[in-house]
């Protein structure tokens, strides 16, 4: 196994603070808006939604981290990194719903083109790790070289992804919409948790 250890070392290093989820929302923080019920209201749809997902996508981090083991067979490797892909594909898909479902912020200028940008965002990184799984369900476990290489174009791509999207989601939580945001006991709570495991 010493010649894929190091790469599945790599594919964790990738995943380290790659939440898309976890990069969106460290930014939330107490604080006041001006009141705006219907804002609030929106985003408290939006914040209910996310810590459920928020917990899919650590949970698919950590299995991935853990299966970077240097004496984990490949085909070990292979079945919970698909399982996991797979986790984090469904719960950005989930979370693109959650957005597309509480409709644009109230209130909140170009509220419906963040709101779209939004969730073709988390729509694109639901597609994207759904490619993941199929990649790494293609590997060759048989071949050690042929399955470290595979897992090293794996870990590139995952490094990638785990950066786009960002400007979207973040572009959404600017303003009233991140002040409401940051009241949300369910915000406060992912918040909370991803600024634990950045600091960990």
């Amino acid at each position: 196994m010493e010649g894929a250890e190091p790469v599945n070392k790599k594919l964790g290093a990738a995943l380290s603070g790659g939440a898309v989820l976890v990069l969106a929302l460290s930014a939330c923080s107490g604080g006041g808006d001006d009141g705006n019920k219907e804002l609030d209201a929106w985003a408290k749809q939006v914040c209910d939604a996310l810590p459920a997902q928020d917990a899919k996508v650590d949970a698919a981090n950590d299995a991935i981290k853990k299966a970077a083991t240097d004496d984990n067979a490949p085909v070990n490797v292979q079945k919970t990194d698909s399982k996991a892909f797979q986790d984090m594909s469904d719960a950005y898909k989930a979370l693109g719903q959650a957005v597309q479902q509480a409709g644009p912020p109230p209130g909140v200028d170009g509220g419906q083109k963040k709101q779209q940008d939004a969730v073709t965002a988390l729509n694109g990184l639901s597609t994207s790790y759904a490619g993941l799984k199929k990649q790494v369900d293609g590997l060759d476990t048989k071949d050690q070289a042929k399955f470290a290489d595979g897992l090293q174009d794996i870990a590139t791509r995952l490094g990638k992804l785990s950066q786009s999207g960002n400007a979207a989601l973040k572009n959404l939580e600017q303003g009233d919409v991140k002040s409401a945001m940051a009241q949300q006991p369910s915000c406060q709570k992912v918040a909370s948790s991803s600024s634990r495991a950045t600091t960990s």
